[in-house]
């Protein structure tokens, strides 16, 4: 079962983040480590449902540390999983992010539009949708942005019908169904977290390089950072899932922020172009004071220090801060719960910020 984030459980998380590593404290004298901090916590009850964490800032790990516990797959039960720095985890809906690096490899090799070019142009299959209703109007980039002014609810249980992520996966044509939603705003005024903005953006992807989403990603993005083990959870369709489906350890997401660090490169090759990442990390939408969206990516943060987040239902959260060349991914398996993100804000903000301190 797909199941994704709503941003009415990530209000205000990040703010506190840019201020803990901004304000740096020099007491170096902590007898225990930060994973044995974790590891009490954790056995006290207080993180419940932990999966991994894993931080770096440049070469330096400054945190690592995995439990057993529960886990799904894409909500399939697993049972109990003994994870450790080889195991897949779902990513949930951190998978939107990547989407959108993929947009950017893409753009550069012009094999997709630019994101300012009209979206149902792209889909000739679906010209009825050309009906007068406002659609025309809607660009790529309000898709990249979440803001195609389309109806969609997610708001609802994962385990219901109406919510518009799992009738996009019943639907017959996914696709048709993304585009066919009616019009509740004019593009580009109003943001709506949508899984099916995200889809739409991925079948460009598929059509422009005549390859699955998930074949791609291997091709341009997972090979060239050394990332050989991977899962993408497909619908029923067969299509992969680029809203919530895929899975990697943490060790290689935390490749991918690396090379983000890096302005795109990994080891001296540029994989995603800088102009790229640059443009996707303008805020696109405020959705709370000081907490901003722009392409597929949360943003928080001074823009000279920014603070760039992927956030997955269950309490996935890959968090990358460039100008510290830092980057923490935590996994969880609070798959639906409302308050499952306090795990990972938790396990940020009282044990990997304070180790973090001591190594800027």
């Amino acid at each position: 079962m797909n199941c994704n984030f709503t941003i009415h459980i990530t209000k205000l998380v990040l703010a506190p983040f840019l201020l803990a590593l901004t304000f740096v404290t020099m007491n170096l004298a902590h007898a225990e480590t930060t994973e044995s901090k974790i590891e009490a916590a954790f056995n006290q009850g207080k993180l419940p449902n932990l999966h991994s964490v894993y931080a770096t800032i440049g070469q330096q790990t400054i945190s690592e540390i995995y439990f057993s516990g529960p886990d799904e797959s894409w909500g399939q039960k697993r049972g109990e999983v003994n994870h450790g720095p080889n195991t897949l985890h779902d990513l949930r809906s951190v998978t939107k992010s990547i989407i959108g690096l993929l947009y950017g490899i893409a753009l550069a090799e012009g094999k997709v539009p630019s994101p300012n070019e009209p979206l149902l142009d792209q889909f000739s299959q679906y010209s009825d949708l050309k009906d007068g209703s406002g659609r025309e109007n809607i660009l790529i980039e309000h898709a990249l942005t979440m803001k195609m002014g389309t109806e969609w609810n997610e708001n609802l249980p994962y385990t219901s019908a109406k919510n518009s992520e799992i009738a996009m996966e019943l639907a017959k044509d996914r696709y048709r169904f993304i585009l066919d939603r009616p019009m509740v705003s004019k593009p580009g005024e109003k943001w709506t977290y949508s899984g099916g903005a995200v889809a739409i953006i991925a079948k460009l992807i598929a059509d422009g390089t005549n390859m699955s989403i998930d074949a791609y990603a291997n091709e341009k993005l997972f090979a060239p950072l050394g990332i050989s083990n991977y899962e993408w959870a497909k619908g029923a369709d067969g299509e992969p899932s680029a809203a919530s489906g895929l899975r990697l350890s943490a060790r290689d997401l935390s490749k991918i922020g690396e090379m983000i660090s890096k302005n795109g490169k990994f080891e001296n090759r540029q994989i995603v172009s800088s102009e790229w990442l640059h443009q996707s990390f303008q805020r696109k939408s405020e959705l709370e004071p000081g907490f901003y969206y722009g392409y597929l990516w949360y943003l928080a943060g001074s823009k000279d220090k920014q603070i760039i987040v992927g956030l997955g239902n269950g309490g996935q959260r890959f968090t990358i801060q460039p100008a510290y060349n830092f980057v923490a991914v935590t996994f969880a398996g609070g798959y639906n719960h409302p308050n499952a993100w306090k795990v990972s804000y938790k396990v940020l903000t009282d044990f990997i910020l304070p180790a973090a301190k001591k190594s800027i």
